[in-house]
This record gives structure tokens, sequence and C-alpha cells, in this order.
């Protein structure tokens, strides 16, 4: 028979608990918020610009509140959009993906493919998640990734970065911009990367953009130059420990580095990396726990003199 003291621990365990799961179902993973970074990268005197980095929406049909939010972002004026993938949580998800980019036609923008570009979410255990890497899900059906490019690409104006790369004239500032597609399914070609970034001019500044930011991924990125490192895909461990952090990066990240604006170091090179925690999640997991979903407005500054 247990002791009055025993029960009462296991009955404000079961308490927290309760109250952890309340919390992290239907509060915080609603709490959209930007955070704001300044990335001194620019030559002195250079004109600073605004890059609105936005990533794993995992967008279903009924998430009004989120498809609102997200166009309201236009209200920011950025002079770059960075989207590093996982727009569509459901295979209706593009209604509400064009909810909330319709506000941003016409303002310069890149995007790149992550798993919920391509294939449906399936529903699997929550608690995989903090376990280790999700599984690379191939058997499951194939969403409409060419409807989705289309929207971005000719209604929006948005480059496609994946396995590609290109420049673009941003508030007059030519920005070199270079990526790959979902790296988490092994879709990065960066063998032939490198004939693409290098048919282009050179330019002020080089960003590299990728939805999951694995090693190889990044230290590549390095490599070809780039000055600043955008990802998304982490969800930030979406389960962090407070005081402590994500237990896991769904990848061979750092989990330290599942969120936010840190620093990656390559073959003598040291260049920022921003890894966006995002805003959604999958369906059959709907849960956040001390970490909102967010966007990244990042300043491009210039350095000092």
């Amino acid at each position: 028979m247990a002791s009055r003291p025993g029960v009462a621990a296991l009955g404000a365990l079961a308490g927290a608990g309760a109250a952890a799961a309340v919390w992290g179902i239907g509060i915080e993973r609603h709490l959209f918020t930007v955070r704001h970074h300044t990335v001194r990268v620019l030559e002195p005197g250079a004109t600073p610009l605004r890059v609105l980095h936005v990533s794993d929406a995992h967008m279903a049909p009924w998430q009004r509140g989120k498809q609102e939010w997200m166009a309201k972002l236009a209200s920011l004026r950025p002079d770059l959009v960075v989207n590093t993938g996982d727009n569509l949580g459901h295979r209706e998800g593009l209604a509400g993906i064009r909810r909330a980019f319709e506000p941003f036609a016409g303002v310069p923008g890149v995007f790149v493919h992550g798993s919920n570009d391509l294939y449906e979410p399936s529903p699997r255990n929550p608690l995989r998640y903090v376990l280790g890497p999700s599984e690379r899900a191939t058997t499951a059906p194939k969403l409409d990734t060419a409807a989705l490019d289309a929207f971005f690409a000719d209604e929006l104006g948005w480059t496609s970065l994946n396995n590609a790369a290109a420049t673009l004239d941003v508030r007059g500032t030519a920005v070199k911009l270079f990526g790959v597609s979902d790296a988490h399914h092994d879709l990065d070609d960066l063998d032939a990367l490198p004939a693409h970034v290098a048919a282009l001019p050179s330019a002020p500044v080089s960003i590299g953009v990728t939805h999951a930011p694995y090693r190889r991924v990044l230290d590549a990125f390095t490599e070809l130059g780039a000055d600043v490192l955008i990802a998304g895909h982490t969800h930030g461990g979406q389960v962090r420990v407070p005081f402590y952090g994500a237990l896991v990066s769904n990848c061979d990240l750092p989990p330290k580095q599942a969120r936010g604006l840190s620093s990656w170091t390559h073959d003598g090179r040291t260049v920022p990396l921003n890894v966006s925690a995002g805003l959604g999640h999958s369906i059959y997991s709907p849960v956040r726990f001390a970490c909102p979903p967010e966007v990244s407005l990042l300043t491009l500054a210039p350095r000092a003199r």
C-alpha cells in the first residue's frame, strides 16, 4: 500500500503532466512569434536587408488562424523571403498556403523542398520524434508538389533553389543564393551544386538555403562561400526541456543548434547559421512545449569598418 506522501507525489506528477499537455497541445502551438536577429555580413556602408525566414508551416486547410497570422507578416516589409520548406501538412493544404503567402506576391523570394512538400504526413507515435531522426516516409502518398511550386514561382515570382543557384537583385544589392532539395530524404545533389554556383557572377553576399541542416550540407555550403546559412526542419526540438533546450534536432545537427542563430565552422571558415523552429507540426503530433511556433526576421547589416 502506497504511503500518503507517495500518493501525493504521484498526484502532483500526474497534475503537472496534465497541465503540460494542456499547455503544449491547447495553447503554446498557437502562440506565433517573430524572432529578430542582426547578422553583420554586408560590406561596410551597404544598405541593410530584411530577410524573412519562414519554415515548416505544415499547413492543413482548417488552420485559419495560422494562415491569417502568416499573411500579416507582409506588414514587416521584408526585402527577401526565404522559405525552407515543409509547407504542406495535408493533401489539401495548398489553399491555406495561398492565403498565407498571397500578400508576398512581388517580394523577392526563394524556396526549397522539405519532405512534407513531397509526401503526405502519416500517423505515427508522437514520442518517436524525441527518440531520434524521423523515418523517411517515401512510401507515403505523394503531394501535388508541382502545384505548390507553380504557386511560388508563377504567382509569387519566387525562385526554386532545389539543387540550384541564382542571383537576385534585393533592394539594389546582388545576392547570390544556392540550395538543395530535402536532405532528410537524400535528395540533395551536392555534387552538381558547385557548377551551378560557379556559373554565377560574384556578389557581395551569398546565402546557402536548405530544409534539413545536415552536417554534410552545411559543410558544402561553407566550402562554396556562403556568408549565411539558413535552414528549418528541426522544429526547434518541438518539445524542449526548460533551462536545457532541445533533446533532438531530427538530423545530425547538434541539438543545441536546433533553434535560433548560432554559427557553423568548417574548413577554417565560421559563418552564421539560422535554424527556424518553424510554424507548425505534423497533424498527428499537435504539440509544442517550451518551443513556440516562429518565423525569423534577419537583418543583414554591414560589418564594422
